[in-house]
């Protein structure tokens, strides 16, 4: 027969198409993982692996194999969670959040979490958007905070609060007041790389259909975005959640746009099997809460 552990090699090996890289997520050795793959093959009497020399890759049916076990494993996970958490908010809860919420929201959140839920055991990931989901649908991630919407049918949000975006350009920039898109010269705008979905958020805003004329250079960190905009080349979109935190350099000023403001809706996303409904919905509150915002 074969064994959750198994799905679970492969698909951490469908994740990183590498055995070194899968052995490691999975804290085994490279040679173990390799033949309990072997071992799913020859329970399955299919070949779900190419190995090349340095790389492997994923036949037609590894890959479906792949896909299936990820929904078998999330279905184990929510079985494990019925039966275990019978409190609000305690036992473990691991949670993904995207790069532009984390570093502004966790330093607010965790210390209320932390004293009105002692039971609960919070693991956190931060990465980008397609990543969360990827492991939010194969049970390796619980609950996941980020921009909505979210599609997927087997996917249920809740909306937290909205994130309005405000312009930051370097201190002696002529723009003032309350500024339009029309205000924003896409050749001075900074983006973060390719993968960051308030990338794609700013382009939708700022940029022309075409979006010939917008900077290609990308960033890896609002940080690293707000250094640039305070030396004069460019100007960028922050998000307000983040705005405290990144903007304490006075070579930059922040611009309000002119109604209707651009922004974000951030909100939790888990998947529709899960029985800890009530978990989410309880750490959702809390998350408002520790910001002062209203819950939508």
């Amino acid at each position: 027969m074969i064994t959750l552990r198994q799905l679970r090699y492969l698909t951490a090996l469908a994740r990183h198409r590498h055995f070194g890289r899968a052995a490691e997520e999975c804290a085994i050795s490279q040679p173990a993982l390799s033949m309990q793959v072997r071992e799913l093959e020859r329970e399955l009497d299919a070949e779900l692996v190419e190995r090349r020399p340095g790389e492997i890759v994923l036949t037609d049916t590894g890959l479906d194999v792949a896909q299936r076990a990820e929904r078998v494993l999330a279905a184990t996970r929510d079985l494990v969670d019925f039966a275990r958490h019978r409190d609000v908010l305690s036992g473990e809860l691991r949670l993904g959040i995207i790069p532009t919420l984390a570093p502004y929201v966790l330093p607010r959140v965790l210390p209320r979490l932390q004293k009105e839920h002692p039971k609960l055991r919070l693991e956190v990931r931060e990465t980008q958007t397609k990543t969360l989901l990827g492991e939010l649908a194969g049970g390796v991630l619980d609950l996941v905070m980020l921009a909505l919407p979210v599609e997927g049918a087997d996917v249920e949000t809740l909306p937290l609060f909205d994130d309005s975006f405000l312009l930051a350009v370097p201190a002696t920039d002529k723009l003032r007041g309350r500024v339009e898109m029309k205000d924003v010269d896409q050749r001075r705008l900074i983006l973060l790389e390719e993968g960051h979905c308030l990338r794609d958020q700013a382009l939708a805003f700022c940029a022309s259909p075409n979006r010939a004329g917008v900077a290609s250079l990308g960033a890896t960190s609002l940080a690293t975005v707000m250094q640039m905009v305070a030396n004069g080349y460019g100007v960028t979109l922050v998000p307000h959640v983040a705005a405290d935190t990144e903007v304490r350099d006075a070579r930059v000023r922040l611009l309000r746009f002119a109604d209707p403001q651009p922004g974000r809706t951030i909100g939790l996303a888990w998947r529709r099997t899960s029985p800890r409904k009530l978990d989410f919905v309880a750490l959702g509150k809390t998350v408002t809460a520790a910001l002062g915002v209203k819950l939508r």
